[in-house]
Order: structure tokens, then sequence, then C-alpha cells
């Protein structure tokens, strides 16, 4: 991939994956909602900065825009952006709708304006979407990060069942606990998930190692937790033992 597209860039997994494709000689399209961070990012990788909202479909045209006119084209589109915010059934219609659009309609953003340009296009082009693990299982103490990652994964899976003979191949990156700042200094820092999670966590630079190696082929999961694995077999087995299970850590994060 030559020619590489990275929103929610400016940290984390996002500039992990920036580095790593620049490193392998890619030119890189910076993006992120923090304009200062996305410039560092590109600075420091000979990368193109383009600052913006994924969460925006004005802004999500724009970027695809530019980095079409920059590159000449797009040959991977890494879909990263993503938001993590604690609570349950009491969390406020605003935090639900903020989640859902930089967690669910950034993808159905980038899917409009890339696929008009993509499909049936010669060579296979490439989606990467950051959908983390809460997607296949769940995330406990926050209702929108595990139902806003369903709806991602989900869409992930439509998108390669629509158009997988068309040119273009999905794969969805789903990773348990990555030190970022999402993990270390989020809204669940202190809870009983976050605790769990960051017992397993991987560096960024892990997380984009495993990527890398994941993209010469075509398998729809990425895991760089490869246990996630054997959790989702139980789940879909099982629901009932699995559910039973993870009541079982929440009662035991409650007692904590």
């Amino acid at each position: 991939m030559k020619r590489v597209v990275v929103t929610g860039a400016g940290g984390g997994i996002g500039a992990a994956l920036a580095r790593r494709f620049a490193a392998d000689g890619a030119r890189v399209v910076v993006n992120d909602l923090d304009a200062r961070a996305a410039r560092a990012v590109a600075d420091d990788i000979g990368g193109i900065a383009v600052p913006g909202d994924a969460a925006r479909e004005d802004d999500v045209q724009g970027l695809v825009a530019t980095a079409f006119d920059e590159l000449g084209g797009i040959d991977l589109f890494c879909s990263n952006a993503g938001v993590l915010s604690a609570g349950d059934e009491t969390t406020p219609d605003e935090v639900w709708q903020r989640d859902f659009g930089v967690n669910v309609m950034s993808h159905v953003y980038v899917s409009r304006a890339l696929l008009p340009r993509w499909l049936d296009g010669g060579e296979p082009k490439r989606l990467l979407m950051t959908v983390s693990a809460a997607g296949l299982l769940t995330l406990l103490g926050s209702a929108t990060y595990s139902v806003t990652k369903h709806a991602a994964l989900s869409y992930a899976e439509w998108l390669r069942a629509t158009y997988g003979h068309r040119g273009l191949i999905v794969q969805a990156l789903c990773p348990q606990g990555v030190r970022t700042d999402m993990l270390t200094r989020g809204n669940t820092r202190g809870s009983g998930s976050a605790a769990l999670l960051e017992e397993g966590a991987l560096a960024p630079e892990a997380v984009a190692e495993v990527t890398a190696a994941a993209l010469h082929g075509d398998d729809f999961l990425i895991l760089p937790h490869p246990e996630v694995a054997g959790y989702a077999r139980l789940r879909a087995a099982d629901p009932g033992r699995w559910l039973n299970g993870m009541n079982k850590l929440q009662r035991s994060f409650e007692k904590s």
C-alpha cells in the first residue's frame, strides 16, 4: 500500500499505523480532530496533515478529496477514529449521539466518499476499520462503546459481504487493551474493565505490527490479542454461559 489515509492519527493506534506505513515507504495522509497533533505526526513521518472531524460527513468528503488530489488515489484507508465514554442506561442522549457519530457514522461517511471512486476500479482497495474486541464481545462499564462497536463490526461485515466481489477488501481491527490515552486517561480509568484491560494491554506499535502483517492477506478479523478468538467462539457457542461469566465479572467489580 503506497497511498494511505489514517483517521484518528494524532496519537495512539492511528499514529502508530501512520508511522509504520510511512516507514514501509507509503505516502500517508494524517487526519485527526486535533489539528496540532495531526500536524506533529505528519511532520514526523513526512506525511500530509488534513485535520478534521471524522464524525462530520463534510469533513470526511474533504479528506478523501484532498487525499486523491495529493496522492493521486488511495490504496488503503484506515478508518480508525474512535471515542470511549463510561456509562450505562442513564448516559445522556448527547453522549450516545456523539459516540454513535464517531464510532459508527464515521465509517459510513468514509464508505460513501470512497466507494464511488473505488468499486470496479481495477486493483483491489482496502478499508481497515478499527472496531475493538468490544465489537465481538462487550465492555463492562460503557454501554455506548459496547453498542457502537457492535454496530461498527456489523457495518464492516455488511460492506465485506456486499462488495467483496467488486474489489473492496474490508478488514476489522479488534484489539483489547492498548496503551493509549483512551485506556490510560479515558473515562473508564479506575473502573474494573480498565484494570482488566490494562493487564494484557499492548503498545500501539505492537498493534501496528500485527496490522501491517495482516494487510498482506485478506482475513476479515485482525486480532492483536489472539485469545479474543476463543472468547468469541465461547460467546457464539453458548451465549448464556458467556453472559453469566460476564455478569460474574461485573459483580466482582462492584465489590472491589
